[in-house]
């Protein structure tokens, strides 16, 4: 299916190429800003890495996000405009961890010479099962452990910073405010969770191990047990998750704002427990849209953590 989209905008490309050519690309193509300088054309994929990117650049990018909220980053398919915006962008941010395997595919079509960012860069990587995940590469959630996300920021603000040096002190200072952002949302997050006395968690997908693993909270099992949200489970896998949470006295099964919660649904009522969704849903692969609990990657955490403490706590 992906080849057939890139083949069916092959002659959509060529044009895009030739009027990016003649436009201005790559260093050339950002506009003028305030204080001297440019606004760097920035295109971002996930929507945590287009915060990320936001929050350090602040008014010295223009900052084009390929996915949108609450749009899954496993199976998405690219449309002809986020291969124009890539072949018009200065820089490329991407978070790794083989989370966009479709997005070599869009750099090539749309000839992009600019630089590229891998956000995961430094980050301690958690391995997957090949054999179950197909993620040679590891667990892709890494922006779920604040730490993390600081990393993440920090390998933007020197892409940023490296495509256009004379507004490296503002990319600089405004990470350091943002850096100083996470280091508070982290003591926060730790703070909520070290007076839990259940401590075990079912998710809808394993989207969450970073976060459980820094806030000592247990993984008792996930409705789709895989990175990949296409995954599917077994007749038998439910089964055996049904027992595991009846046996670990799990109090609550958490939907995600990016996934439909049939599933989750199921086996909630089939352990006899309840099935946080809707408002409460936690936001996993995306953020939520504007004016939503998880509109920035602060306050998905944010409504994350108050969703756990308040189901695991039972009010």
């Amino acid at each position: 299916m992906r080849k057939r989209v890139f083949a069916a905008v092959a002659c959509l490309v060529a044009v895009l190429a030739a009027g990016c050519s003649s436009g201005g690309q790559g260093s050339g193509s950002g506009s003028a800003a305030g204080g001297g300088g440019r606004t760097l054309n920035v295109v971002a994929t996930t929507t945590q890495v287009q915060d990320f990117t936001r929050n350090v650049g602040g008014d010295r990018v223009k900052v084009t996000g390929i996915l949108k909220p609450n749009v899954d980053a496993h199976d998405y398919e690219p449309a002809p405009a986020d291969i124009d915006a890539v072949a018009r962008a200065d820089v490329l941010v991407k978070n790794g961890v083989g989370l966009e395997p479709w997005l070599d595919d869009v750099v090539r079509s749309a000839g992009f010479h600019g630089t590229m960012v891998d956000a995961s860069r430094g980050v301690t990587i958690r391995p997957g099962s090949q054999a179950r995940e197909g993620q040679k590469e590891g667990d892709p959630h890494i922006w779920q452990d604040p730490r993390n996300a600081k990393v993440m920021a920090t390998n933007i603000e020197q892409a940023l910073a490296g495509a256009e040096p004379a507004a490296a002190p503002v990319f600089k200072a405004n990470l350091a405010a943002y850096a100083a952002k996470l280091d508070a949302l982290d003591a926060w997050v730790a703070a909520q969770v070290k007076g839990l006395s259940n401590k075990k968690v079912v998710t809808n997908h394993d989207a969450f191990s970073y976060y459980l693993d820094r806030y000592g909270l247990e993984l008792v099992g996930s409705v789709i047990p895989s990175f990949d949200t296409s995954a599917e489970l077994s007749g038998r896998e439910i089964q055996d998750l049904v027992a595991r949470i009846k046996a670990a006295k799990v109090k609550a099964i958490f939907a995600e704002s990016s996934l439909p919660p049939k599933t989750a649904a199921t086996v909630a009522r089939e352990a006899g427990v309840r099935i946080v969704e809707g408002d409460g849903a936690l936001y996993g692969d995306a953020l939520g849209p504007a004016g939503s609990g998880g509109d920035t990657y602060i306050k998905s955490i944010e409504h994350n953590t108050k969703t756990i403490v308040s189901a695991l706590s039972g009010i």
